[in-house]
């Protein structure tokens, strides 16, 4: 009878690679004819699964628009039948679980298309892993025999698709080359980011998008050796692959750096033998931690980055500067070359990986080199914030605990950017790089990374104390905790018996979802413009009053009030009279009701689709509130009279053309509130009935363009290789400022006397006259920490970072720097809830 069994199980082992099938025959054309939906490669994965006993889906969540995310993992038969111990094994040698590793696979994680219109990469990974899939490929049996195989074939679905179909629906029949054909002309907002317009390939550290925190769940199971992250870049360069360019974080080891330069060799040889064309160590660089290469770099893997010259305009083919026609099929063909490259050095180098990954988390747990081993945040001023710190924490896995009574410490002081003493208290949250995620706690935490080189690709300074606002040391010795953290479970409000108002605080982000959900039930609340006193409670401008007058028709108020209050975690106080110890009681004019605003943000043609994207995500999945969209070349025929609020994003010149400017305006002289950011100021900047200008006087800017004529007519002569550096002389990429908040004016309220903000721009602008400057930078003192170009910074000086002035019965606010960039710079965030929802009641 045992016999008959393994008979029937090997007919079915045989059947099933008879079953199987290829791309082409699955799908019934040639990769390379056109781009596949997203439905149809799950449905090849899920083929391949289903025939071939080596292949193993995971599916691991689900987009924005409820298209699936997974995984497809690939080894031997013995592998296979053993990953869940090898998985294991491989989770302690980073000692994120007990016990000592018994085996030494290589595990090899491949992600593509988390750029959606970068739409070759998903063709290229249906042929990498179908080539190592296939049972007749003796080559990838040897190669996977020692190493794990994860492919993502699609990390960015939503994004993937809108460009497939709209790519579908303009291609030509016959190949069309012209660039000027509009297949080759993706419209606004492309299909380059997810649903809500975010970057996925910068959210990796920071986790807002849905897609990122599912990714990097399955991530931490299974902690692999080696990513590769596929992209595509301009047509006319051809491709890039490892190693990487400077700068180079300081904390990469040695061999993270050493195997770049074996997989570049091994790859090099490669293109050489077909004669392509490839360049290496340019451009891409291992900095910010938030990208598809850096942040599995800082945490053990060698991360790193292709790139194939085509992006969305090459379609199936185009032209390029040469005259030569880069197609589709070419374009996978070399990605597919670049990932069997990939594949090939980690079977040979397998056991080293291993070996190196080990000793990687243990030499880094027990002797971390960076400058700061210990980072203590202040959890006495404002919890909330904190709270919302730790879950980021929690997100990358890594570790803290609860500080105890302890005196004479010295750390940098983030807020001064200097050195000082200090204390700690029970209450305060202790992290220090003894840890697995030692490495990533020191980038995250460091004030400012050590460049080796100026020119970044992107921003140089990211903190988490600054993003987060809060009270924060870094010390340069080891600080352990006194005991574990232990999260204080929230002491839910009662619902007393018809209290006459409830009172809840103002000054970090949940308060205003507090409010946003308030709003969203009919409930009317107050807030209140200067401080107060009741019963011996203290309550800051900004304060939510919930009074019962004027929300008698609400049913269960008292209970509803409460209830939100219990799912936000806000405590609530009750009072049963208008009058207060101190300050202007409940019914003063300076109580302001807060009616529920009729919130528009505009988008389209001309617009920052990212900053679109960090504003609509704000509305939508932070707040839960309510926002209108509109496209900037329909403003002409819309009536704006149905809004309070227009969010208008930076922009490409200005978004406002033709008549759409005229109409903006009319509808803030008749009580609208216009909300600009970045460059989308420039609409109004140094134009006749604006308050917002460049220069102090007329001296001022002629002393300045007298400068600028200077510095230009040396930069002339200026050896053309300097030129770039020379540009970056006059710009910033993520200089943190400490900004003085005026806290009296509703747009500062809550934010304590002072903001971070992320400069990301070379922009300065002069103190409003008639306006208000709510966001200042008095002096240069004010510079913390990232790079700023040496012509640029003694300039900002007495500028005006967030201000407005008031046009007719309306009002302008102005945003010079975008207060939540990226999504991330959380303590940005009340700032624009201060904008919204109390400028102008």
């Amino acid at each position: 009878m045992k016999k008959i069994y393994c008979l029937l199980a090997s007919l079915l082992i045989i059947g099933a690679s008879w079953a199987q099938k290829s791309p082409e025959e699955f799908l019934g054309y040639k990769l390379g004819d056109r781009f596949t939906p997203h439905h149809k490669v799950v449905a090849y994965f899920e083929h391949l699964a289903e025939t071939l006993p080596h292949v193993q889906l995971e599916f691991y969540g689900e987009t924005y628009e409820h298209r699936p995310l997974f995984i497809a993992i690939v080894s031997s038969p013995e592998n296979m039948q053993n990953l869940e111990n090898i998985r294991l094994d491989n989770l302690r040698r980073t000692g994120m679980e007990e016990g000592s590793p018994a085996t030494k696979v290589a595990i090899n994680w491949m992600q593509y298309n988390v750029h959606g219109n970068e739409a070759v990469a998903t063709e290229a990974a249906i042929m990498t892993f179908w080539e190592m899939a296939n049972p007749n490929n003796a080559q990838a049996k040897d190669w996977l025999a020692n190493q794990i195989l994860i492919v993502d074939p699609c990390a960015n679905p939503d994004g993937k698709d809108r460009y497939t179909m709209w790519y579908n629906q303009k291609q030509n029949n016959r190949l069309q080359p012209d660039p000027q054909s509009v297949e080759h002309l993706e419209p606004w907002p492309g299909g380059r980011p997810n649903h809500y317009l975010l970057d996925l390939n910068r959210d990796w550290a920071w986790q807002t998008q849905k897609e990122s925190q599912q990714r990097i769940e399955l991530y931490h199971k299974w902690m692999p050796h080696l990513f590769v992250d596929y992209h595509e870049q301009g047509i006319n360069d051809p491709f890039y692959f490892a190693p990487a360019a400077k700068p180079l974080h300081e904390l990469i080891s040695p061999f993270q750096y050493e195997f770049q330069e074996i997989y570049g060799k091994n790859t090099a040889a490669k293109f050489d033998e077909q004669g392509w064309f490839y360049f290496t160590k340019e451009r891409f660089d291992l900095l910010y931690p938030a990208y598809g290469d850096t942040w599995p770099t800082y945490n053990g893997a060698i991360g790193m980055t292709i790139e194939k010259g085509g992006s969305g305009r090459a379609g199936l083919g185009m032209l390029n500067a040469m005259g030569d026609t880069v197609t589709l099929r070419e374009r996978i063909e070399h990605q597919h070359v670049a990932g069997i490259s990939a594949v090939e050095v980690t079977a040979k180098n397998a056991e080293r990986l291993a070996d190196e990954f080990s000793n990687y988390f243990k030499n880094n747990m027990t002797n971390p080199s960076a400058k700061y081993k210990s980072f203590v945040i202040k959890g006495d001023e404002h919890p909330e914030r904190v709270k919302a710190l730790l879950n980021l924490l929690d997100k990358n896995k890594i570790q803290y605990g609860m500080a105890g009574n302890k005196s004479g410490l010295r750390g940098l002081d983030y807020e001064t950017g200097k050195t000082s003493s200090f204390s700690t208290s029970d209450k305060d949250i202790i992290i220090n790089a003894y840890q697995p995620k030692s490495v990533l706690t020191e980038i995250l935490f460091e004030p400012e990374a050590k460049l080796q080189d100026s020119i970044t690709y992107d921003i140089t300074s990211w903190a988490l104390p600054y993003a987060y606002g809060v009270k924060a040391y870094a010390l340069e010795t080891r600080l352990d905790p006194a005991k574990s953290f232990e999260a204080k479970e929230f002491e839910k409000n009662e619902t007393p018996e018809k209290a006459l108002a409830y009172l809840a605080p103002w000054n970090a982000m949940v308060h205003a979802k507090f409010l946003s959900a308030l709003l969203n039930e009919g409930i009317r609340p107050r807030f209140a413009e200067f401080p107060f006193e009741v019963n011996g409670n203290a309550f800051e401008a900004g304060s939510l009053i919930i009074h019962r007058n004027g929300n008698q028709y609400v049913t269960d108020f008292d209970q509803k009030v409460t209830d939100i209050a219990n799912k936000f975690e806000i405590k609530i106080t009750a009072s049963n009279s208008a009058y207060v110890d101190k300050g202007k009681d409940f019914g003063s004019p300076d109580v302001r009701p807060i009616k529920a605003p009729k919130v528009a943000l505009i988008g389209g043609s001309g617009v920052s689709s990212l900053n679109f994207g960090e504003i609509w995500y704000f509305f939508e999945q932070e707040l839960d509130y309510p926002v209108s969209i509109l496209e900037a070349e329909n403003l002409g025929r819309f009536d704006l009279g149905k809004y309070d609020v227009i969010l208008l994003p930076s922009s490409w010149g200005s978004s406002l053309g033709g008549g759409a400017k005229s109409k903006v305006l009319d509808w803030v002289k008749s009580g609208g509130k216009l909300i600009a950011f970045e460059n989308a100021i420039n609409t109004f900047a140094d134009e006749e009935g604006f308050d917002l200008r460049r220069y102090d006087t007329e001296e001022e800017k002629k002393a300045a363009e007298k400068v600028s004529q200077e510095i230009q007519s040396s930069e002339r002569l200026a050896p053309y290789q300097e030129r770039e550096r020379l540009y970056i002389s006059n710009t910033a990429a993520g200089a943190i400022y400490e900004v003085k908040i005026d806290g009296t004016h509703p747009l500062g309220f809550g934010m304590g006397g002072k903001f971070y903000t992320l400069k990301n721009n070379g922009s300065r602008y002069s103190y409003l006259n008639d306006g208000v400057n709510v966001g200042t930078i008095p002096s240069n003192d004010a510079y913390r920490f990232g790079y700023i170009g040496h012509k640029i910074k003694p300039k900002m000086a007495e500028t005006m970072v967030y201000g407005l002035e008031n046009q007719g019965r309306g009002q302008i606010i102005y945003m010079v720097d975008n207060p939540m960039f990226r999504s991330f710079w959380e303590s940005g965030k009340l700032l624009v809830a201060n904008a919204v929802f109390f400028v102008g009641q």
